[in-house]
């Protein structure tokens, strides 16, 4: 009897003994009214001190797991856990359509995944290594000093009033005229996008957007179904006879555009571009969701507005913003900016779901904006994702025998080899070998890009970076020759 038990350390052992005399007894391993061994015999028992099982002992009792008889022990109590009989559910038969989609387009369950020592190159998440700890732990000490109680207790589905505030005049800098609109706070881009298909009515359940575009996009889309039409890109963005082509021949409800640093290509679309396409967005009335995905991430050139800035006074753009692929994704703070009263709509659809997005986490970023912070960071990351960004594209060119190659900035390459390759084959093939990378048909709205591959560079070490894309355009090269 209590053989099994192991202490963990770094943990209370209080705390530890605790919980293994509850499951103990819950999982029916003690009987009602069965005596425990006395607090002496159990600490020689489990090799710990008396006194930690008296504390212990005194809480079990006061919790209602035990009793004591004075002079006769400690005993199991009964708690309440009772024998029925029990049955299983098939729930896979259960699910419904829109679960058994979501299984079908998770790739963390369908694509292969990086395993802990390869060369990993399917991850476009910040390098953890530049992370600001110091002044993310100052900000959080300073923020708990001033309100601690109040980020500690339920807040608004809204979202925190002073990064609301923060981020107004940080989309007002972007070029963004924010009167007549408002921001909500989510749980980053997800949730966003999740929270504006499913709050809006519209004519046609059709989405036009670049093609390939944002895996999660598509995805979400499809959920809420929605069909989507995808465009194809230039080197400055969506071609613009396919775009006109495409509200010509079919009614959209809505368009959904990435025009800098799109994933998965890194191309930015261009000013002469960005006013003709919502020139043909306005002409058919059709409202635009703008992803201001890796927007910060620019190495040259000069800045570019986002389409909502070309939008002017206008209410017709709604902007999904996130700092995820920028600072600090596991904080997971995400905002839409839009018309007021779309806002106050979100907000109460935000409310039904999850009441609000963490009050402690928005106010610590808000502190670590507040205290300056962000742009010395920002211009450190740049600094160093533009030095392995340069590196990725000398090395893909030096190895990889390719077609296209796009990515003007951001923490990813698009790749498009010859049109004899599949990607997925020449991905098991560098898989045996350590290296992993996203096959790009997953981008894709209209089951192509077969021969494409993204290529995420930023928590990869130089070494790593150059040796795994040799293993890549090695394997490139062996299918090209196979196929010939």
């Amino acid at each position: 009897m209590f053989t099994d038990f192991k202490i963990i350390e770094g943990r209370p052992l209080t705390v530890q003994v605790k919980e293994y005399l509850k499951q103990w007894i819950t999982k029916g391993k003690g009987r009602v009214d069965q005596k425990l061994p006395s607090t002496r015999e159990l600490s020689t028992m489990l090799g710990i001190s008396r006194n930690t099982l008296v504390t212990v002992y005194s809480e079990l009792e006061e919790e209602g797991f035990i009793y004591t008889v004075h002079s006769k022990g400690s005993f199991v109590s009964k708690v309440g856990i009772a024998s029925v009989p029990s049955w299983s559910m098939d729930w896979e038969k259960r699910l419904n359509t829109t679960a058994k989609q979501a299984v079908d387009y998770d790739l963390m369950k369908r694509d292969l995944r990086g395993e802990k020592g390869m060369i990993n190159f399917a991850s476009i998440a910040p390098d953890e290594k530049l992370f600001d700890l110091a002044n993310v732990k100052r900000a959080f000490l300073d923020r708990m000093s001033l309100e601690g109680e109040i980020l500690l207790n339920y807040g608004y589905a809204k979202g925190y009033k002073p990064l609301i505030q923060y981020l107004t005049g940080y989309m007002e800098a972007k070029g963004v005229d924010m009167e007549g609109k408002d921001i909500l706070i989510t749980n980053g881009f997800t949730e966003a996008y999740d929270i504006i298909l499913s709050s809006l009515e519209v004519p046609q359940k059709h989405i036009l957007c670049e093609n390939p575009t944002h895996h999660t996009a598509i995805k979400i889309s499809r959920l809420h179904g929605y069909e989507i039409t995808g465009i194809s890109m230039d080197q400055d963005g969506v071609r613009l006879d396919a775009f006109e082509q495409a509200l010509k021949e079919q009614e959209f409800g809505l368009a959904y555009l990435t025009p800098s640093y799109h994933n998965p290509t890194g191309i930015v679309m261009s000013a002469e571009k960005r006013v003709e396409v919502l020139r043909l967005l306005a002409e058919h009335r059709i409202p635009l969701i703008e992803d201001g995905f890796n927007e910060e991430l620019r190495y040259s050139g000069s800045h570019m507005a986002p389409l909502a800035a070309f939008g002017g006074e206008g209410n017709s753009i709604i902007y999904l913003g996130s700092f995820s692929k920028i600072l600090f994704p596991g904080i997971r703070i995400g905002w839409i900016a839009a018309d007021r009263e779309l806002i106050d709509a979100l907000v109460s659809v935000k409310r039904a779901r999850n009441i609000h997005t963490s009050t402690l986490d928005q106010a610590v970023l808000y502190q670590y904006f507040h205290n300056g912070n962000f742009e010395k960071y920002l211009k450190r990351a740049k600094s160093e994702y533009k030095r392995k960004h340069e590196l990725a594209h000398q090395y893909c060119s030096e190895y990889i025998p390719y077609k296209r190659l796009t990515g003007s900035g951001g923490l990813h390459l698009f790749i498009e080899l010859d049109d004899v390759c599949n990607a997925r084959e020449i991905l098991a093939d560098c898989y045996k070998q350590g290296v992993v990378y996203t096959a790009g048909d997953v981008f894709f709205t209209d089951g192509g890009g077969a021969n494409t591959l993204r290529l995420g560079f930023s928590r990869v070490s130089d070494d790593e970076l150059l040796q795994g894309i040799q293993i890549i355009g090695r394997a490139v090269k062996k299918r090209m020759e196979a196929r010939q």
